[in-house]
């Protein structure tokens, strides 16, 4: 097996040192820390500054952490406090509704499984955490589409591909859907990424009323829906109100 590699070793500290001062460090200040020479340090702090995750104070020339890497962090923490946040109202949604339970976020031009309760019935099932889902064909990727408009506008950009011959493939079709989430408070997918399950979504918000992810249940599509082509109202009830809840934990009061 290969070892490490030393220079991402040296910048990982020169990282972990910046990120325990109480404010910039110079050159000699690092160098010395680490017990590295001026030169090595200075190339490892170019390409930190480089990708943004340090920044050089122009006036003392001194560093400190970058946003972009205070950015990665932040994105941490919001998925890690949604998940925690999540965990009870997600179980409870999953009792109260009998279906398998998902919170997604944003990730890249797709969804982000962040947490999965599985359908209380005893049957086999595989976790879904990590998952990566169509944000055109999936019900939490239409909740976070509906409030993000550049993210739907990204996605126009691209080629809708069909799932099923109920994926929504042209633009017009997606924003008529988008409009009805937003005017309903809760997306629909109807065998639109798998023929036989269908899933209903809420958006879950954070300080401000920002949608910050969405929760979801996933099921047969004739519990889901036992009315062709319509969510079970009592479901779609149960997932505004997890989804409130969760928002209201978050921060969001009411919205």
């Amino acid at each position: 097996m290969p070892g490490p590699v030393q220079s991402i070793e040296r910048a990982a500290a020169i990282l972990r040192l910046l990120a325990r001062g109480s404010g910039r460090l110079g050159l000699g200040e690092i160098a010395a820390s680490l017990g590295l020479a001026k030169g090595t340090t200075h190339g490892i702090l170019r390409t930190l500054q480089g990708v943004g995750f340090v920044e050089q104070d122009k006036s003392s020339g001194k560093y400190q952490l970058g946003a972009t890497l205070l950015h990665l962090g932040t994105s941490y923490l919001d998925v890690n406090e949604l998940r925690s946040r999540a965990i009870n109202w997600a179980d409870a949604l999953a009792a109260r509704s009998g279906e398998a339970v998902w919170i997604g976020t944003l990730l890249d031009g797709k969804v982000l499984i962040v947490h999965h309760v599985f359908r209380p019935d005893d049957s086999l099932q595989s976790l879904d955490v990590g998952a990566l889902l169509p944000l055109h064909a999936s019900a939490l990727g239409k909740v976070l589409l509906a409030y993000d408009t550049q993210a739907a506008a990204e996605l126009r950009e691209t080629e809708l591909a069909p799932l099923t011959r109920r994926t929504l493939v042209t633009p017009a079709a997606l924003r008529r859907e988008l409009t009805k989430v937003r005017e309903h408070g809760f997306a629909t997918d109807i065998e639109e990424s798998t023929l036989g399950q269908a899933s209903i979504a809420a958006p879950i918000r954070g300080y401000g009323g920002l949608v910050v992810g969405a929760i979801s249940i996933t099921g047969a599509v004739d519990r889901v829906c036992p009315s062709t082509g319509k969510p079970d109202p009592a479901l779609a009830d149960a997932v505004q109100n997890a989804a409130q809840m969760i928002s209201r934990d978050l921060g969001a009061g009411r919205w």
